[in-house]
């Protein structure tokens, strides 16, 4: 995704993970993608990769992706942890509290996404100031911060309603103004994995609660 925005030219090719091939498993021992090498150097950290694509793929030749906004890199933060304590749980009594965790960590992220940011309130000059109206977290264009938190939005999107039968309040307008943004660029869905290999992965990670 970050490649793309970038309008960097590159192929992808999958892997069977099971059946990982020899320089694969050469190159990163013990580490499933995503990973990059560059020069003879192995990164296996997809923050540290996100940095090092910023900082090389850079300005003038290169779109900054970098959010302008530090709370847009924090944003919705937890909305994942939340998400995974309640898919992988098999009480049957805990289940509506981590329910209630996930939904509570979405309206967070909600509210964020309705918060004007400065530049939406300059607009206004001092006068009243309508909920935010912008596509994305940190403004109308992609930013890193997208890049990190979209893909996740996606699983819990997909896989909380295949195995738990949750899906987003509409009233979460925040939350599904950017979603449906995103569904709307190419850099976004023909980055994603189909929604069958995104609940084949989680069939055994998703807990029966008893």
């Amino acid at each position: 995704m970050i490649l793309w925005l970038k309008g960097v030219i590159f192929n992808v090719t999958t892997v069977d993970l099971k059946r990982k091939p020899a320089d694969l498993q050469n190159l990163a021992p013990g580490t499933n993608p995503p990973f990059m090498t560059f020069d003879g150097e192995v990164k296996t950290d997809v923050n540290k990769i996100e940095e090092f694509l910023e900082e090389t793929l850079a300005p003038p030749r290169y779109p900054k992706l970098r959010a302008r906004h530090t709370e847009s890199n924090s944003a919705g933060d937890d909305v994942f942890a939340k998400f995974s304590a309640f898919i992988k749980n098999t009480r049957k009594d805990a289940d509506e509290g981590l329910e209630r965790s996930l939904l509570k960590a979405l309206c967070k992220l909600d509210a964020y996404l309705n918060a004007p940011l400065p530049a939406e309130i300059d607009a206004y000059s001092g006068a009243a100031v309508p909920a935010s109206s912008r596509k994305y977290l940190d403004g109308n264009e992609l930013s890193l911060a997208d890049c990190n938190l979209l893909p996740k939005l996606h699983i819990i999107k997909v896989v909380a309603k295949k195995y738990r039968n949750f899906e987003f309040p509409p009233e979460l307008s925040g939350l599904w103004r950017y979603l449906n943004n995103a569904y709307a660029r190419d850099e976004f869905t023909n980055t994603c994995p189909a929604d069958r290999e995104i609940e084949f992965a989680y069939l055994d990670v998703a807990k029966r609660t008893k």
